[in-house]
């Protein structure tokens, strides 16, 4: 169980770091951006769609490895006065019932949506715009498959916490 915990953590940290190297990218697109725009008083629509992918990119992609660290939203109003076994316990229940099943309808669902704009050879609506918006739309896949790993391994390391009688 230990090792694919491991291994599951060490997917999620190599994408967050190549997801990283996609915020530098997007700092440095917007950056470019302002220039163009506030001292040469112009714009590109295919520069303003590179800061909307790399956006839904890095939003996307991340969402495995904010999970990982625990850095997504939760309400925890019960969960903080819990025991770690307490805790545990609502890990594993709510990543079996809840992240799981909404990962795999993600994933299913987005796959066909990314499929059939690539099929189509969807691009962007505007004249100017960037081509193979499918790949905005494959990135829902990716990032929901990321999350469902990050999962797996949160669910394994709560049954880990759960079943050792030292907590």
């Amino acid at each position: 169980m230990q090792k694919i915990i491991t291994i599951l953590d060490r997917i999620g940290e190599k994408i967050g770091e190549l997801v990283s190297w996609v915020a530098v990218l997007l700092a440095i697109s917007i950056g470019l951006d302002v220039i163009l725009r506030y001292i040469f008083q112009f714009t590109y629509v295919w520069m303003i769609e590179v800061e909307i992918y790399l956006f839904g990119m890095m939003f996307l992609l991340a969402s495995g490895y904010t999970f990982k660290y625990r850095k997504h939203v939760r309400v925890d109003i019960f969960y903080a006065k819990l025991s770690k076994k307490g805790k545990a316990w609502v890990d594993l229940l709510g990543g079996l019932f809840l992240l799981i099943p909404w990962c795999y309808v993600v994933i299913v669902s987005s796959w066909y949506y990314g499929l059939s704009s690539f099929v189509i050879g969807e691009t962007s609506p505007q004249p100017g715009g960037l081509p193979g918006l499918y790949v905005l739309k494959f990135c829902i896949t990716l990032g929901f498959v990321f999350l469902l790993f990050q999962g797996i391994s949160h669910i394994l390391k709560s049954i880990q916490v759960i079943f050792n009688t030292d907590n």
